[in-house]
């Protein structure tokens, strides 16, 4: 990094050092589903009020629950009905991954190419994520979904603060350096602010270090490391030499030399999931 981007990055450091980066907020709408849903008492159709709030999440809703995913017998035109369908915990879940999209709309012009970039790169990685979910018991594939989702939240403040920096945001190799240095710590702030499970947490942290490595059972950051070398989506400055010494692959009990990407089953699967995602 030059002088200039050093400036930027210790700038950056210490407003994460100090909390006081600014970062996005989720929906109203999404946070009470969530905090509703944490409630006993809470009823299907509180959930569906709730819901109805907000119009492009309701909408969004009704064409997930009818598309290829959950395949209903009959199609699904109210909330009512969709949230009597999928469940409590499991509408909880979708309308976290759903409100997900709504982070990475740009404020800018300029910043608009980097957020769809971002988006799309979320998406299939949670879309990869939640086809390997079905052969992993502890994970739902709507938990496997948001963890995609959200692995790489942390590069949005970046870009925005980097945005007031021509020579920075138009030098790909330094942007893309500091990227990867904060965006875990970036992301950990964000997530907790926002009070996600730890698990998730750990997901923004660790992801993109293929170092890491635990002796629980396979989890949502080894999920997410090898749909990443799997997707191709780490820069080959960043990319471990010896994928069989990433642990992820092991502990989830694939054979890093075998891409389950292009299995033609697999494939079927990964477009649903960002065809679910993509409208």
């Amino acid at each position: 990094m030059n002088a200039k981007t050093d400036i930027f990055f210790n700038e950056l450091k210490e407003a994460v050092d100090s909390d006081s980066l600014t970062l996005p907020s989720l929906p109203e709408v999404a946070l009470k589903i969530r905090d509703a849903v944490e409630d006993e008492n809470t009823t299907t159709e509180q959930i569906a009020n709730a819901l109805s709030q907000d119009g492009s999440l309701s909408a969004r809703m009704i064409k997930v629950v009818n598309s290829p995913l959950y395949r209903p017998r009959t199609p699904i035109d109210d909330l009512h009905a969709a949230v009597t369908r999928l469940g409590l915990t499991l509408v909880r879940d979708l309308v976290m991954n759903l409100a997900m999209k709504q982070m990475f709309q740009a404020t800018s012009d300029v910043l608009d190419k980097k957020f769809r970039s971002a988006w799309s790169t979320s998406v299939d990685v949670a879309a990869i994520c939640q086809m390997m979910s079905v052969t992993m018991e502890d994970i739902s594939k709507e938990r496997a979904l948001l963890a995609g989702l959200v692995h790489n939240i942390g590069s949005l403040p970046i870009l925005m603060l980097a945005v007031n920096d021509d020579d920075l945001f138009n030098d790909a190799a330094a942007l893309q350096s500091i990227i990867v240095e904060l965006q875990g710590r970036v992301g950990e702030l964000i997530l907790t602010n926002w009070n996600f499970s730890d698990s998730l947490v750990e997901v923004v942290k660790h992801c993109h270090d293929f170092n890491y490595t635990n002796d629980d059972d396979a989890n949502l950051v080894d999920l997410v490391q090898v749909a990443l070398l799997q997707g191709g989506f780490v820069s080959e400055d960043y990319v471990p030499g010896d994928w069989t010494q990433v642990s992820a692959f092991s502990k989830i009990g694939m054979d890093s030399e075998v891409n389950v990407i292009h299995i033609e089953g697999n494939k079927e699967c990964i477009e649903d999931a960002k065809a679910s995602l993509r409208f």
